[in-house]
């Protein structure tokens, strides 16, 4: 009997073997449940007495799986090797028991999530060996089940909160390929559009650590729709909470880089429009990703129109040249040309010349710079000069400089 108490069927006493949960929630080992109901005709549940009306059993995988990890943890510390368990083992196996078997999960989840936040590495990788993280997935995937429920919703909360205190559990390939199952990832999505502030952070959180890692999961993220990209776009929005902004701008970026599916879905959402419009006032760090997000799109030609009916993309891109970094300019040079490359209408050349771009684009052949840039800034002026070389903004003495002509203005 030196076996923890909730590894024991109600029924004997002993520790269980083939864990089997009954319609009350409550967990028996099957041979005795199938006894009490078979044999002995009973129709009743022999814990809470509560009359049966369908005698159900469902294998509770997670409890076995506890119940072996302690097994093979109690043999490695009798045979004088280093025991298995964290000191909170028990207090880890007990609540996630607790979890599986109770509709009202918040309480427990967030005993957990204070045993995991206070614990050492030990008690991760525990809480990991427990079968913790799955039974994580499994709460979050049952919002798609029962979505307007209240508990239901706050269960899942929760248990992004938790799951986004176990960083280096969430690096290894193994959780990676569990959060990237199918109803995971449906479920984090509906929680973007849904969710609390701080389960929103915790979800893009977990969505930057997906796209960080080695495994295929640009395929999965491209089967999620429009909006999907339409709540990560409100979270770059966001003033609030700068680290979930620039969270949500980096999972972008990792996504956009790898599929040219996804950055058609991203336009299809507004995502050129909402990034021009907060482009200016944006920070160093913040307006180098933004301005990287536009140059990915502007290389469809659904983005460069996207770019061009704005009307405001060349005063923005203008205003961050020559302005934030070496960086930043080099990527707005790159939008321009991909602009001034794809046919563009005398009102775009025209914003080129009133919101100053082509005095910058001059400006950059007298400083310092990748030879690239350059290249890009004189291409766009030999290309675009003749409209330009008549208005006053444009330096005479570059004119013979770029091959354009000696006439007076």
């Amino acid at each position: 009997m030196d076996f923890p108490l909730h590894f024991r069927c109600p029924i004997s006493m002993e520790l269980m073997k083939d864990p089997v949960t009954i319609s009350t929630g409550v967990t028996y080992e099957r041979k005795n449940i199938e006894k009490w109901f078979y044999t002995c005709k009973k129709k009743t549940c022999p814990a809470t007495m509560q009359v049966i009306h369908s005698f159900d059993m469902t294998p509770n995988h997670t409890l076995k799986r506890l119940i072996l990890a302690w097994q093979n943890g109690k043999s490695q510390s009798n045979s004088n090797t280093s025991p298995a368990f964290s000191i909170k083992h028990d207090e880890l196996v007990s609540l996630l028991n607790t979890i599986e078997s109770t509709p009202f999960k918040v309480s427990s989840l967030k005993k957990l999530k204070s045993i995991v936040e206070l614990g050492d590495h030990e008690v991760k990788e525990d809480f990991k060996r427990c079968g913790g993280v799955e039974v994580l997935v499994r709460i979050i995937q049952q919002i798609l089940i029962e979505s307007s429920d209240f508990v239901t919703f706050r269960a899942c909360e929760e248990a992004l909160s938790l799951l986004i205190k176990l960083p280096s559990v969430l690096e290894e390939e193994e959780t990676i390929k569990i959060l990237l199952q199918p109803g995971c990832m449906k479920s984090m999505a509906i929680m973007l559009q849904r969710g609390s502030a701080e389960a929103r952070f915790c979800t893009v959180s977990i969505f930057q650590r997906i796209t960080k890692s080695d495994c295929q999961w640009s395929v999965v993220i491209e089967d999620q729709g429009i909006e999907f990209f339409k709540s990560l776009m409100e979270i770059v929005s966001d003033e609030i909470c700068s680290k979930a902004s620039s969270c949500a701008l980096q999972v972008l970026i990792d996504i956009l880089e790898k599929s040219k599916k996804s950055r058609l879905k991203a336009i299809e959402a507004g995502a050129m429009c909402t990034l021009i419009e907060i482009l200016p006032d944006s920070s160093k760090s913040k307006s180098e990703k933004i301005m990287y997000l536009i140059k990915l799109m502007c290389e469809c030609a659904d983005g460069r129109m996207g770019f061009i009916e704005h009307g405001l993309g060349i005063a923005a891109i203008t205003k961050k040249m020559l302005n934030i970094s070496n960086i930043g300019t080099k990527i707005g040079v790159k939008i321009l040309s991909l602009i001034c490359n794809s046919h563009p209408t005398d009102k775009v050349l025209e914003d080129m010349l009133m919101y100053g771009a082509v005095k910058k684009l001059v400006a950059l052949l007298h400083i310092g710079g990748s030879s690239t840039t350059k290249e890009r800034v004189v291409k766009i002026l030999k290309l675009h000069g003749d409209k330009w070389k008549k208005n006053p903004c444009f330096p005479y003495e570059l004119k013979n400089y770029l091959g354009l002509g000696s006439d007076s203005l």
